[in-house]
């Protein structure tokens, strides 16, 4: 046994787990000076090498040379820490020679790729210190009120809900329905951050972008209503609502990956024209886009709890009229229905199809309905932009949004 290549291998990708963080302990200045931690590239490739050891041993059965092992390791470090302390708290270092010391023993057991996967993560959280203080720094209290928020949503509330299904048709689902809400709430939350973080710096142009991903209806209302209020941002703000209501398309696809895939792979056909054709017409804007200057708020933090109460609400108000609608009218209601619910929400039509297509019969025609939903949508937005708007939001949105939803028409003409 003491020759096993497999034992070989793993007690040697230990000791390079603990190579590479000793390497950035070292490399960071905090193995040598006066305010020396624990060690540097020596110290933690024997951490890394004595855990894989015990990691092996256990693996041979022999858990008590591998116990013995483990904790002298956490002993040294503990004892370190207790020493340094004395003159410094910090204790990153020593933090990082536990985590060592638990890859270390994963790499022993077995456990590979997960070993090195760890040490990949601790490394680059070490050499990138100064840039994950200064985005903590940038954060303000609107997002750490919101991150809370999304916490207690998710680990609080979802637990407590129960199953369903409760009632007629189709039946209120609260547990699934609430993780849905935290799916899309969640993702809206995303592009809001980054919206926020580097909307502002490049103007209109990302602004509509990530805008797009929250709400493209919302930037298609703010941006009309900013062209009607500053006449000389109508080009850029023009761009930002056609970049936005591209957009979507991604947010619909990736919402339709995650929850059903199958229903992916057939609306994909659908909407592919149309995006390619709506990347071209925002691009047409390219130039006017570098004139802007003042783009709008981005759109509000989608983490209220009043809000995701509301989404909840609209989700099973769509859920229950797709269901009768069906039950009714059959495909045909199924298809009336989602153009309705498309002229004001896409996310609501997009999780009823989801469930809808789980059965396969179902798939093709919620892939339609989808696309009709994303037509409606599209056809409110140019009618919000020619109403609000002035100049090119009042001209070029219209036009371009006439066409994408031609060429949304003909994919269901020719796809049917």
């Amino acid at each position: 046994m003491g020759t096993d290549p497999s034992g070989v291998l793993r007690i040697a990708v230990a000791a390079l787990c603990g190579t590479a963080v000793g390497i950035e302990r070292e490399w960071s200045g905090h193995a040598t000076g006066p305010r020396a931690r624990i060690g540097g590239i020596r110290t933690f490739t024997l951490l890394g090498a004595l855990a894989g050891m015990a990691g092996w041993m256990w693996s041979l059965g022999d858990s008590a040379i591998a116990a013995v092992l483990l904790a002298g390791g956490v002993a040294l470090v503990v004892a370190a820490y207790t020493a340094i302390s004395r003159r410094d708290i910090e204790g990153t270092t020593e933090v990082a020679a536990l985590v060592t010391l638990g890859a270390g023993a994963l790499a022993g057991l077995g456990f590979l790729p997960l070993a090195s996967g760890i040490i990949a993560v601790t490394t680059i959280v070490l050499v990138e210190k100064t840039r994950l203080h200064a985005t903590v720094s940038r954060i303000d209290d609107a997002e750490i009120r919101a991150a809370t928020r999304f916490a207690v949503m998710a680990v609080v509330i979802l637990p407590l809900l129960p199953e369903g299904p409760y009632g007629p048709l189709g039946g209120i689902r609260p547990r699934l329905l609430w993780i849905l809400v935290l799916f899309f709430s969640g993702l809206s939350f995303v592009a809001y951050v980054a919206r926020k973080a580097i909307g502002a710096k490049h103007g209109s142009a990302l602004a509509g972008i990530l805008g797009g991903l929250i709400s493209s209806t919302n930037v298609a209302v703010s941006f009309s209503r900013q062209s009607h209020e500053e006449p000389g941002l109508a080009g850029p703000l023009a761009f930002g609502i056609l970049a936005a209501c591209t957009v979507l398309f991604v947010r619909v696809l990736v919402a339709t990956t995650v929850l059903n895939s199958d229903l992916m792979t057939a609306l994909l056909p659908y909407v592919v024209g149309p995006f390619v054709v709506g990347i071209a017409i925002t691009l047409l804007r390219l130039r006017s886009m570098r004139q802007a200057k003042n783009p709008p708020e981005p759109p509000g933090n989608p983490l209220q709890l009043r809000s995701a109460l509301q989404m909840a609400v609209v989700f099973q108000l769509v859920l229950f009229l797709v269901h009768g609608a069906q039950s009714l009218w059959g495909n045909s209601g199924i298809l009336a229905s989602a153009a309705l619910v498309g002229l004001t929400d896409m996310d609501a039509i997009t999780i009823s199809m989801a469930r809808s297509a789980k059965d396969p019969a179902m798939v093709h025609v919620g892939a339609q309905a989808i696309t009709l939903a994303i037509l409606s949508n599209t056809l409110v937005k140019a009618g919000i932009a020619a109403v609000l708007g002035r100049g090119a939001v009042r001209i070029a949105v219209p036009v371009g949004l006439a066409i994408m939803s031609a060429a949304l028409a003909l994919s269901l003409t020719l796809l049917h």
